[in-house]
């Protein structure tokens, strides 16, 4: 993104996890094709994903700039990598610094990864000294199942509980956890570095308490949070992190990237007269 002032609120980006079963390389031609102001790479088995010269040859040809990167710190992805968590965010953070992306998004540890969760804090300060990048911790949310709770993070599943710098926000991930988002944002306060903007119903009998819909088709407070942040000088961007795989076809994904964005420019415009942080 150019250094001119922007006169409409934060940059809207795309994470490519969004365009999923699609790859990473249709993600650039959905937001360029959309008009994003950027991408969130989501580092997963798609080799492209982790290749920063075909990441930089994509986004130079589509104009649409790496914003930041999610290391893969899923489930899914803890073979991607290696195992060693360590590693994953030095090449998450190698990727982001190659790429001019300023955020690495991570999540906490899971539990059964004892010597990451003990060392979790200090050494993600050691890590943050190395560079200019900010790693961003995301809210998480504890599993539900036959009146039972289990949390597979620790320390905690909530990072505004943690002694980290910055923090992304997730708007499905408080749906899943039962969180008040605007009272987690408020409690962030300049912590908050980056957002995840997408919706949730939060109904534990649900099959995927993680929904990722698009923002207004859930009960949590997208429009509200997005208000907070042009109220607050929030100077992060707002990624959009939709699953679009409910969709029956191509046309119908892209209707939905489209409305995501659609919704965060609305509601993220600033007042006539106002320009935002350059």
């Amino acid at each position: 993104m150019s250094g001119e002032a922007r006169t409409s609120g934060p940059p809207v980006a795309l994470s490519t996890s969004s365009v999923y079963p699609e790859r990473t390389p249709d993600a650039f031609e959905m937001a360029a094709r959309l008009g994003y102001d950027g991408i969130e790479i989501m580092v997963y088995a798609d080799p492209v994903s982790q290749d920063a010269d075909v990441l930089r040859r994509l986004s130079d040809y589509h104009q649409v700039p790496v914003v930041s990167v999610h290391a893969p710190s899923l489930l899914l992805t803890q073979r991607v990598w290696g195992r060693e968590p360590w590693e994953k965010l030095r090449r998450a953070k190698d990727l982001a610094e190659r790429l001019g992306a300023k955020v690495v998004v991570l999540h906490p540890p899971f539990r059964w990864q004892r010597d990451y969760v003990r060392g979790f804090e200090k050494g993600l300060a050691e890590l943050a000294g190395e560079t200019d990048v900010a790693f961003a911790v995301e809210n998480m949310y504890p599993l539900r199942a036959g009146g039972n709770e289990v949390v597979p993070y620790a320390p905690t599943w909530d990072p505004t509980a943690l002694d980290v710098p910055h923090v992304t926000l997730d708007l499905s991930h408080t749906a899943a956890s039962g969180s008040d988002a605007l009272a987690m944002a408020a409690e962030l306060g300049g912590r908050l570095a980056h957002v995840h903007l997408a919706d949730g119903t939060g109904n534990p009998a649900g099959p995927i308490p993680d929904e990722h819909l698009v923002p207004g088709h859930g009960n949590q407070p997208c429009a509200e949070l997005l208000a907070r942040l042009i109220a607050t000088g929030y100077n992060g961007v707002v990624v959009v992190e939709v699953k679009t795989n409910r969709a029956a076809t191509s046309a119908g994904r892209v209707a939905d990237l489209a409305e995501s964005l659609a919704f965060a420019r609305q509601h993220l415009a600033l007042p006539a007269g106002r320009a935002a942080p350059a």
